[in-house]
């Protein structure tokens, strides 16, 4: 049985399927140790220091989890006992509920997840004392237990609520773009923070905001709760000073968002005021067939568009597709254009030169695709 990891175990940062290179050049830029990519997500090795700057600073993962041990078990009963000796008041403490989430696999002999969930929360609660949640929602700490060739893995969930959820974005459209999606699409694109980003269907300003705060180097999780937090290893003063000693960068107001609807551009100004970017970032209601190009150098557009599955009649949307081609040919030479769809045939009818297509990318029930141009 192995457990107690300090300052050398592994940290698996999950990404959605499609994302996984794009976050993996993300942690390499962070200078994170020993990353290798894997099917969703990267592992790296590290101490709980890791973990909590890994929350903090990567816009591209949506969990961090730390494995804090494992353990062979047979049967049931051998999972009971060992689960039992496992020393979970060195990671949990009996203030906080806990939950467990197992999966197994066709080569261990415990193949129940129902059953196996009900004998590590009852092993939590009898050697900790810890109480038990009753969904995952009412929990405070998620234990994450993978069951392959009779080998139990135990790791912690240490974000709590996915890393998307920034914050600051409290005012949503209706199909709205995770924040995580958005950092990858735009590191998949080549933006290099110095260029100016523009989203001419910007919804609540997911791709703007996003863009203003790579380029101001601004911490992800500046805004947020962790479920590290509620850990025995959580140290406030060390993560508070990592918070105070992390560099900014002054940036120019070249991020713009553009919307026919004028209720979502107040909500990306609100958004973008919570998020500290207001200042770089101009949102305006106007219609795609009067959108010009901003003064300045070229730089890239990005665009969510409608996919015509939650908003919009897929027919109607063709005639909306080859507008926004027209407008990006006729006014957008020079920019390179960036275009998340779920309809291929979509993506053809704005007769844009798409370089091929990323790998699907699951997003809501539903799978998109990252089209984009180089220069126009």
């Amino acid at each position: 049985m192995t457990g107690s990891p300090q300052s050398d175990f592994e940290i698996l940062l999950v990404t959605l399927p499609g994302l996984e290179s794009y976050l993996y050049a993300e942690v390499c830029e962070q200078g994170f140790r020993k990353p290798k990519e894997m099917s969703g997500g990267v592992t790296i090795r590290g101490g709980w220091r890791d973990v909590w700057r890994a929350n903090l600073v990567l816009r591209g993962a949506s969990k961090v989890l730390a494995r804090i041990g494992e353990f062979r078990a047979m049967h049931l009963a051998q999972l009971d006992k060992r689960a039992r000796q496992f020393p979970w008041a060195d990671y949990l403490t009996p203030a906080h509920s806990v939950k467990v989430e197992v999966s197994t696999n066709r080569q261990s002999k415990i193949y129940h997840q129902g059953a196996a969930t009900q004998r590590l929360e009852a092993a939590i609660q009898g050697s900790l004392g810890a109480p038990i949640a009753t969904s995952l929602e009412e929990a405070d700490i998620l234990i994450k237990a993978r069951i392959a060739r009779n080998v139990v893995s135990l790791s912690i969930d240490t974000s709590g609520a996915p890393l998307h959820k920034r914050g600051h974005k409290q005012a949503m459209g209706k199909a709205p773009l995770r924040e995580t999606i958005a950092a990858m699409t735009l590191r998949a694109c080549g933006y290099n923070r110095r260029e100016p980003v523009l989203d001419p269907m910007c919804g609540s300003g997911t791709y703007p905001i996003e863009a203003a705060e790579i380029a101001a180097n601004l911490l992800a999780g500046r805004d947020r709760h962790f479920a590290f937090e509620k850990l025995v290893s959580y140290d406030a003063d060390a993560v508070q000073a990592m918070k105070e000693t992390w560099f900014t960068r002054e940036i120019k107001p070249q991020f713009y968002g553009f919307d026919r609807n004028a209720k979502v551009i107040e909500s990306a100004r609100a958004n973008a005021a919570r998020g500290g970017v207001d200042g770089v970032c101009q949102f305006t209601a106007k219609s795609l067939s009067k959108l010009k190009r901003p003064e300045g150098p070229p730089g890239l557009v990005m665009v969510n568009p409608p996919y015509g599955i939650r908003i919009g009649n897929k027919r109607e949307l063709f005639a909306l597709y080859e507008s926004f081609g027209e407008v990006m040919r006729a006014h957008f030479t020079g920019w390179r254009v960036g275009m998340i769809v779920a309809d291929k045939p979509l993506a053809e009818a704005t007769k844009l030169p798409w370089l091929p297509p990323s790998a699907p990318i699951p997003h809501g029930g539903l799978k998109i695709w990252l089209y984009q141009t180089g220069a126009l």
